[in-house]
């Protein structure tokens, strides 16, 4: 369950994750894009890169340090390793830790890269009037495995992971060109309805996240998701990560409307 908190602006968000507040981001500060976190050693950089340049759907790039830095262009005066709410720590693909502070595990040679989160295209889906269950249930955003394998990449491999919202059925055409208009943070849902389509047995049960609850005549949608690298960390034993933890993000400077194509 998340908290109550207020919105407050990107800079007081990041302030308070930096000073040991721990919940998840959606529908924090409204109208400013919010990032995933994966940095890797330097020598596992380049097949990163290239699974994140292969798979754009669940991995658009949005920026990528130098190594050892920990600050990002989207967010200045940020420090990536203190302004998420949580992190985690992989060892040889295994989950090794679980903390709100990333700085005793940051690495001279660690290279992060933040990928595009659908966080951001959740408050033009709000200002629209559709309805997100996880923000009405007090709930993470719940995110599934699913059967569809990314693109290998050098060392590099793992299944896609999708978010789900249900939108109820006469709004799900204007919830799917919305975000299709964001390609930036995953874009258009890639799956539309049966979630055993995506080898997705039971709703109730997601991998990540909290399960929520459908109102009737809901539709599941399902967006590629950025947590798609911390399954290819765990399928492609990488010796060392540290990730955001799934639903707890980087609250950025950058507006929502700078992801935002003008189709017009």
């Amino acid at each position: 369950m998340i908290e109550n908190r207020t919105n407050p602006d990107p800079r007081s968000a990041r302030a308070g994750f930096r000073a040991g507040a721990v919940f998840p981001t959606s529908g924090i500060a409204p109208g400013f894009a919010q990032t995933n976190l994966i940095a890797v050693p330097k020598d596992w950089a380049y097949d990163v890169l290239l699974f994140t340049q292969r798979n754009p759907k669940p991995c658009p790039v949005l920026d990528v340090t130098d190594a050892g830095e920990f600050t990002t262009i989207l967010a200045p005066g940020a420090d990536i390793r203190t302004d998420f709410p949580l992190y985690r720590v992989w060892v040889d693909g295994k989950l090794s830790d679980e903390i709100p502070d990333a700085t005793q595990y940051w690495r001279d040679d660690l290279v992060a890269f933040h990928i595009g989160c659908s966080f951001t295209f959740e408050h033009p889906l709000m200002a629209a009037g559709i309805p997100l269950r996880h923000v009405e249930q007090n709930r993470n955003v719940p995110m599934y495995i699913t059967n569809r394998e990314c693109r290998p990449a050098g060392r590099v491999s793992g299944p896609t992971v999708v978010s789900m919202r249900p939108v109820p059925a006469d709004q799900v055409e204007s919830a799917r060109s919305i975000t299709a208009r964001m390609p930036a943070v995953h874009g258009a849902p890639i799956h539309i309805g049966d979630p055993a389509e995506l080898g997705i047995a039971d709703l109730s049960r997601p991998d990540f996240g909290d399960a929520v609850e459908l109102a009737p005549g809901d539709v599941p949608m399902f967006w590629a998701c950025g947590v798609t690298p911390q399954a290819a960390v765990m399928a492609s034993k990488l010796p060392f990560a540290i990730t955001h933890a799934p639903g707890h993000m980087l609250v950025t400077d950058a507006p929502d409307s700078d992801y935002t194509l003008d189709l017009a």
